[in-house]
């Protein structure tokens, strides 16, 4: 859905709504793309807060206890089933609260407890977050390196298409032919991300399909791969067909960020193994932190890269080295990957 929206919002960037009626109305390009996204933006959320009336947590809660109180449990999986779509059965209850300890806490929700009963404080919380398995600074090492990696093509492909591929430039008159030029390759690049977007789409649909038959290390390996070659291959051929087709590869990159860390989490969490050796971890864990702290690796990688592209553009007097960068960081998130502890997904 997510790529599904995107595209459909690129889209909006790569039409030039100066040469329509809408943008006469409006009052031109930038303004007709705001403007229609902002009512977009208000209709959707409207939609949201009118759709249905929300349950308040504790007539949810009471309902719960009446509920196990007169029904029995329900199996996730049935017994004879064995694996359900590739993937071991005790997966099917990832993040979930015991029931014992919903039961033994009727009043309220569950105070969580480490350890021998001693109850979950702030020491415990951050300590989860400063200290964790080895695996798990693998994963978010990774993902810190796919992030930036992604960072780079979604922040700055744009001026890259408009400056190294359609030869404008941004601070050229108005009206001048590199100003022309510069603008029309932004709209193009446009175009570029809504495939990107496209691709994340089609991407997501088999992925679960790919990890089934080939595992997830070669898939997450993979995925790197073909994102860090299609961006040297853009870098190296400059054109505006490359700009459409390896715009595809970065949507597999987005698509894989958005599934194998997570993934892998919910896994480590499911089994309780945590690295090669076979070791459980030390302290209970929460598989909250933990897809928090995963998913915090975007805001720090928009702050690295936000530093090293700067640099990077000044050394080279090229925008060219948005693809090339991308290129080397997705190239480096691909090693690390490899020392993943996948265990038997």
């Amino acid at each position: 859905m997510a790529g599904l929206g995107g595209f459909m919002g690129y889209a909006l960037g790569g039409i030039n709504w100066d040469n329509t009626s809408l943008g006469d109305f409006f009052g031109g390009h930038v303004r007709a793309v705001f403007s229609l996204i902002t009512i977009i933006f208000i209709v959707c959320v409207s939609a949201t807060i009118t759709s249905f009336k929300e349950i308040p947590l504790y007539e949810l809660h009471q309902y719960e206890e009446f509920r196990k109180s007169t029904e029995q449990p329900v199996q996730m999986v049935d017994e004879g089933q064995g694996e359900t779509d590739g993937f071991r059965k005790d997966t099917a209850g990832y993040g979930a609260l015991e029931q014992e300890e919903l039961q033994s806490q009727p009043n309220g929700l569950p105070m969580p407890e480490v350890g021998h009963g001693q109850p979950l404080t702030l020491g415990h919380y951050l300590r989860s977050i400063v200290v964790m398995p080895i695996s798990l600074r693998i994963v978010c090492l990774t993902n810190l390196f796919c992030w930036m990696a992604h960072v780079c093509y979604s922040l700055y492909f744009t001026d890259f298409v408009g400056e190294s591929v359609f030869g404008g430039d941004p601070a050229a008159p108005i009206g001048s032919e590199k100003r022309i030029n510069y603008e029309s390759g932004v709209r193009f690049g446009c175009w570029g991300m809504a495939m990107y977007s496209l691709s994340c789409a089609c991407y997501s649909t088999i992925i679960e399909k790919l990890i089934r038959k080939h595992g997830a290390k070669k898939v997450y390996v993979g995925g790197l791969c073909t994102y860090s070659c299609g961006m040297m291959l853009l870098c190296i051929l400059r054109a505006p067909a490359a700009v459409l087709l390896f715009s595809w590869t970065a949507g597999v990159m987005y698509s894989t960020l958005f599934t194998m860390p997570y993934l892998l989490v919910a896994h480590y969490h499911a089994t309780g193994m945590w690295d090669s050796s076979g070791g459980a971890a030390n302290e209970q864990r929460g598989i909250g932190t933990d897809v928090a702290v995963v998913s915090s690796c975007v805001f720090v990688a928009q702050l690295l890269v936000s530093f090293i592209m700067g640099l990077a553009l000044k050394v080279t007097g090229s925008t060219a080295a948005v693809t090339a960068v991308a290129s080397t960081l997705a190239a480096v998130a691909a090693f690390t990957a490899t020392k993943i502890t996948y265990l038997d997904l």
